[in-house]
């Protein structure tokens, strides 16, 4: 059983690629074969294969088999988990700052 916080770090894994938000890029305008990305990425098959598995492993991306193709597109409900775990991770709770610290 994975962590809460080995989960969280699919999301900031598939983030930090340069390939990867390319690909992320190329998603925002919908659907797109594994053919199409491989036209548009200096890549080869198989590592958009690796690249995809972290994107998808994370939720971002959705995946969907057409025959030999695989389709991606990026997930509206992983985009908005994401989102919202960014949100979580980096808003100041000033309700449980610790003013009594080196005093």
């Amino acid at each position: 059983m994975e962590t809460m916080h080995e989960e969280h770090s699919k999301v900031f894994k598939a983030l930090c690629d340069e390939k990867r938000l390319r690909i992320l890029e190329m998603l925002r305008n919908g659907e797109k074969c594994a053919c199409q990305l491989l036209e548009n990425i200096d890549i080869g098959q198989s590592s958009l294969s690796y690249h995809m598995k972290i994107l998808v492993e994370s939720g971002i991306v959705e995946s969907r088999k057409d025959g030999k193709w695989t389709h991606y597109k990026i997930s509206k409900q992983g985009s908005k988990d994401a989102i919202e775990l960014l949100r979580k991770l980096t808003i100041i709770d000033f309700n449980n700052e610790n003013d009594n610290c080196c005093k």
